[in-house]
């Protein structure tokens, strides 16, 4: 495997930890639930992008790069520790956000601000990658012309060289779960832009790992999704020079809990919310974490995984887009 030749900064705090959720489990009646804390990397409160950007900010330096652009929404987890590590790196960063309903100062834009990152709003879905990709390159184009050298990293890191982020962390949860004595089932993960999913995929394939990967998702139907994280994972194995298949029922991802769509809490969201806090004292977001860990619980309640099993919940981060909520999770 090459991962180990890849260009890496190291800005993580890692490894992160492999925690047991004993309330949560017994609160539930189910299977044994553990957490993967990637809230805990370190920099802007935490979070899984940090392990993308640690491939991505290389490739920036490689190339000789002043500054970053990347893009999302208004509270984008992916946006907010982007600026983060690039003021850890030395860039500049230059973060392009679709305009929607959590404008105010707050969350994860307050983040943006302190960091020290330039903020460009337009009105566009957050859900239109072609739009915000349109605006990264002519802020791009606007920069050269002022003499700066923009590396553009795609929304939420997705790319072969983010992917292979979390095919790294695969290695370290199959490790973790070892030393623990345990042998997960399934890890259930937030799926946005997909790389995460696409990363842990291929890991889960490369090191043989006993447990199935479930995405829910929380940005787009799964039917606008499966075949470009597929397709993505493919093109991970290859970076990697592994010699394995992706198949396209590999990428598993649950729509049902999507809601209205990206950014907006469902009621299930907020009933995980609230649970996971009171039983185990951990944040979740409404946008992420809150909609995927409302995917586990109904399962279990369902049935659907059974009282035997080992579950891994990865805890994507995202606890500073709960303030932006504060009214919606409080009414």
């Amino acid at each position: 495997m090459n991962l180990a030749k890849l260009e890496r900064v190291r800005i993580a705090t890692l490894p992160t930890p492999l925690q047991y959720a004993g309330r949560l489990t017994e609160t539930l009646g189910g299977p044994k639930i553990f957490i993967k804390r990637d809230d805990l990397t370190g920099l802007a409160l935490g979070g899984n992008k940090l392990r993308k950007l640690e491939f991505l900010l290389a490739r920036a330096k490689a190339v000789g790069a002043t500054c970053v652009i990347t893009c999302g929404g208004t509270q984008s987890n992916h946006a907010c520790q982007t600026a983060a590590a690039a003021a850890r790196v030395g860039l500049k960063c230059v973060l392009v956000l679709a305009s929607g309903v959590h404008n105010e100062l707050q969350g994860n834009l307050l983040l943006d601000n302190l960091f020290g990152a330039d903020v460009k709003l337009i009105e566009a879905p957050a859900t239109s990658p072609d739009e915000l990709d349109r605006a990264m390159e002519e802020v791009a184009e606007h920069l050269r012309r002022q003499g700066e050298v923009p590396y553009i990293i795609p929304l939420g890191g997705s790319s072969r060289y983010g992917a292979a982020g979390y095919v790294l962390a695969s290695l370290e949860l199959i490790n973790q779960a070892t030393e623990l004595g345990i042998r997960p089932d399934y890890v259930y993960v937030a799926v946005g832009s997909g790389s995460t999913l696409a990363g842990l995929i291929v890991g889960a394939k490369a090191f043989s790992a006993p447990y199935r990967v479930k995405g829910v998702a929380v940005y787009r139907p799964p039917e606008e999704q499966k075949r470009a994280i597929w397709a993505l994972a493919q093109d991970t194995a290859e970076l990697l020079g592994l010699n394995l298949t992706v198949e396209p029922h590999d990428v598993s991802i649950y729509g049902e809990f999507l809601g209205p769509g990206y950014g907006h809490l469902t009621p299930e969201a907020r009933e995980a919310i609230r649970l996971v806090a009171r039983t185990e004292g951990l944040v979740l977001d409404p946008v992420y974490t809150g909609k995927a860990m409302a995917a586990l619980i109904e399962h279990i309640r369902a049935g659907w995984v059974g009282p035997e099993e080992t579950v891994v919940f990865l805890h994507t981060g995202g606890a500073a887009a709960v303030f932006a909520y504060a009214r919606e999770l409080t009414d």
